[in-house]
């Protein structure tokens, strides 16, 4: 299905159509730009400083403008004075331009609505550890309530891409390294944003996560196999199962040619083979950086040529590329105008979709603004608490009443450690220290003294997050020495641009726990004093001797504004945990790139003295309850084309109430290409009391068992299928062999990608 194929409002097409014929050049190209306004100091986008292009918002907006970037998320406004001004800012360009058309608003919202005072959010990586798409559902909703309510358009969120090495800084803005927990998750954000009225976004079409050595901007060496199989098909359920509206291309070049600048990514993928209708967006700067760092374009006016012809509609977050460069190309008769006819064209039919070519803010604006209600925050708490991953226990956990703790460590009593690079806390305020977080936000020191009433709770710093200040180990050692137990909190500090520890531009060359962290940690172990480590990151770390060592180890990805609390009553036993992992847990550096989606000869064997082995597999997670799976049941015999029907009976057999994930995994046995030893092919977040016991039925839709075979077609093949349900990739509690019968399947769009699911 093209874009003009499309089901649409009698009369939009015509009147886009209209609007186009009557525009001037200046005025089309305004439409496929944004306007940022910031000042010296506000670099929170990469490579900010190389465009010295001087320009008031009246000046670019006298011919109309497209994109209105980060109205809200710039810097610390007030909501309702902000909105005040948006509002008469729009009247503007509907009474004063020629053709009277608002400007379309957009936003971050990775984390929540990325403006001061607004509910943040776990971070992805943390959705991936939820396992619970309709939470994430929920979440989108009440994110996108927000923005509507302060006239904001379109959400720069999703991420999209499937973790491929956790030495990269986006890790944190990540949801999982599996692509189809990526692409349930995400879809089930898009649908609740998109529910609001609000365009979700999804980033980054594609391959970004898979860059060289795991380093932001890196060049793409993935195959073309690894790209439709692992790397494509999350996108593919949000375009198709969603029906998301926007998609931005990713700023890497794959085997040499800059996504940007390929049509064969962006058109003949996107739109033909996907049936994409919506507007394709840059990354930021990401057309200017065909000619500044891709050197595949002599000017700006040829990057604005490319990018035009692949596929992108809008540059953002301005028009440092497509203003004036691209006018001049056009005149020159380098670049054909009808690209720009097209771009428009799709830019007016988005904002007709929003309603904008008939708004007129003659309304009046918001005045009781509230982006952190009791509602966002009983969400946040509820993701957070179902996010926190329980990886090892020797019985210290839940923490018994009357303790002495001892909280220690640099992110115990920081609460930018609740937050990943996008939120705003970590995103913005760094460049306005003298505005405060705008949210209260509990730090786990807090949480914990308000939870474990009866105890006494004592702490020291010990440490800073990243530097080799060993000063404060002695108050740590002596107040863990003092105590029943050490709660060691340790983990990242999110920035961008080497200003953090994790997050986008922030990338390492090692997993040791940042600075001396590792250092302080088995100073306080050699007290012998039991130590639960809990770990506040945005990616997971080589901590192999802390999980052999330490009495529990706690992992908790970004958990947000909720996250002290949530953490708290994880380690009180007020909750039971229930997160799994959406990452395996590495062993070293040197063992990565590592997924578990390894063909046979990706994994430990006699050909290698190395082990790939993870410390902790995919899907691990425990509990303070035990489960047991019985009775997978499936058909001995399915079509190649038919879904897989599979039933698994899952069992609380511990003392208390508690919350499983159920995980099916598959194999496929023999195949024309080497496959994954473990492919996640369904799951289900149940809750059982004590003693009770569900019938799980989860559907296999063909399209995820498909792969791509050696012509180049994605294909499901006759032959035998192993199925597994237990509770880690690598563990098979109860199992089942089915064989798949009948000639090569050829997947279509009809054969779907979602896996329906009916507990009983």
């Amino acid at each position: 299905m093209t874009d003009l194929q499309v089901s649409r409002p009698v009369g939009v097409d015509e009147r886009v159509q209209d609007l186009l014929a009557r525009m001037t050049l200046e005025e089309k190209l305004a439409q496929i730009v944004g306007f940022w306004e910031k000042s010296d100091g506000e670099a929170v986008a990469p490579l900010q400083g190389e465009f010295t292009r001087e320009q008031t918002l009246d000046d670019a907006s006298r011919h109309g403008l497209g994109h209105l970037t980060r109205v809200y998320g710039t810097r610390p406004v007030d909501p309702a004075a902000r909105a005040r001004w948006l509002w008469s800012f729009q009247r503007r360009l509907v009474r004063e331009t020629r053709l009277g058309i608002p400007a379309l608003v957009h936003e971050e919202c990775l984390t929540g609505l990325s403006a001061w005072r607004a509910a943040t959010f776990p971070t992805p990586l943390a959705w991936g550890a939820s396992f619970d798409p309709e939470l994430v559902t929920r979440m989108g909703e009440v994110i996108g309530s927000s923005m509507r309510q302060l006239g904001v358009h379109q959400g720069l969120a999703p991420v999209l891409d499937v973790i491929r090495d956790p030495r990269w800084g986006r890790v944190d803005e990540c949801i999982s390294e599996d692509p189809y927990l990526v692409g349930t998750l995400g879809t089930s954000y898009v649908r609740g944003l998109q529910s609001t009225g609000v365009h979700a976004t999804l980033k980054h079409f594609v391959g970004y996560s898979a860059s060289q050595s795991g380093r932001n901007f890196g060049p793409v060496h993935a195959g073309p196999r690894e790209i439709a199989d692992v790397l494509l098909p999350p996108f593919e359920m949000a375009i198709r199962d969603g029906e998301v509206r926007s998609v931005m291309s990713a700023y890497v070049e794959i085997d040499g040619v800059p996504v940007a600048a390929d049509p064969t990514i962006l058109t003949d993928l996107l739109r033909g083979t996907y049936g994409f209708d919506g507007t394709v967006v840059a990354d930021y700067f990401g057309v200017a950086f065909l000619h500044l760092l891709h050197d595949v374009a002599p000017d700006l006016g040829d990057a604005a040529g490319q990018a035009l012809a692949a596929g992108v509609d809008i540059e953002l977050p301005t028009g440092d590329a497509y203003l004036e460069p691209l006018a001049a190309a056009i005149r020159a008769g380098t670049v054909d105008e009808a690209l720009v006819d097209r771009a428009v064209t799709r830019a007016l039919r988005q904002k007709a979709e929003l309603g904008l070519l008939d708004a007129t803010f003659d309304d009046e604006p918001p005045t009781d603004v509230e982006l952190d209600s009791t509602e966002h925050r009983q969400i946040a708490a509820r993701l957070a608490e179902e996010s926190v991953v329980l990886l090892t226990n020797d019985g210290t956990l839940p923490l018994r009443p009357g303790l002495r703790v001892a909280v220690i460590g640099p992110n115990a009593d920081r609460p930018e450690a609740m937050f990943g690079c996008y939120s705003f806390v970590n995103h913005v305020l760094p460049h306005h220290p003298e505005v405060g977080v705008g949210i209260d936000v509990p730090t786990l020191r807090q949480a914990l003294a308000a939870e474990l009433t009866g105890s006494t709770v004592v702490s020291a710093r010990g440490c800073a997050v990243d530097d080799d200040d060993r000063s404060g180990f002695a108050d740590a050692v002596r107040v863990a020495t003092e105590a029943d137990v050490a709660v060691l909190v340790v983990g990242d500090h999110a920035g961008l641009f080497g200003r953090g520890t994790v997050g986008e531009g922030c990338d390492r060359d090692d997993l040791e726990l940042p600075g001396v962290q590792r250092a302080l940690v088995e100073a306080v172990l050699e007290t012998g004093t039991p130590v639960v480590l809990v770990m506040l990151t945005g990616r997971p770390y080589a901590v192999g001797w802390a999980v052999e060592r330490c009495a529990a180890v706690v992992q908790s990805f970004f958990p947000g504004e909720e996250g002290g609390p949530a953490l708290a009553g994880i380690l009180s036993g007020r909750v039971n945990p229930s997160g799994r992992l959406p990452i395996s847990l590495p062993r070293s550096a040197g063992a990565q790139p590592f997924t578990y989606l390894h063909p046979t000869l990706g994994g430990d064997g006699d050909v290698t003295n190395l082990s790939t082995k993870p410390v902790l597999p995919f899907g691990h997670g425990l509990s303070y309850t035990t489960f047991t799976h019985s009775d997978l049941t499936v058909e001995p015999t399915a079509t190649t084309d038919g879904p897989l029907v599979v039933t698994v009976r899952v069992t609380n057999t511990g003392e208390r109430g508690g919350d499983d994930v159920v995980q099916l995994y598959g194999r496929d046995v023999v195949a024309s290409v080497t496959r994954p030893v473990a492919q996640l092919l369904g799951y289900q977040r149940v809750h059982l009391e004590r003693g009770q016991t569900a019938v799980v039925e989860l559907v296999v839709p063909a399209a995820r068992l498909a792969f791509t075979d050696r012509s180049g077609e994605r294909v499901v093949e006759p032959g035998d299928l192993d199925l597994w349900v237990g509770p880690s990739c690598a563990e098979r509690e109860t199992q089942a062999r089915v064989t798949l019968t009948g000639d090569v399947h050829r997947v279509t769009p009809a054969d779907g990608r979602w896996t329906g699911t009916v507990v009983r």
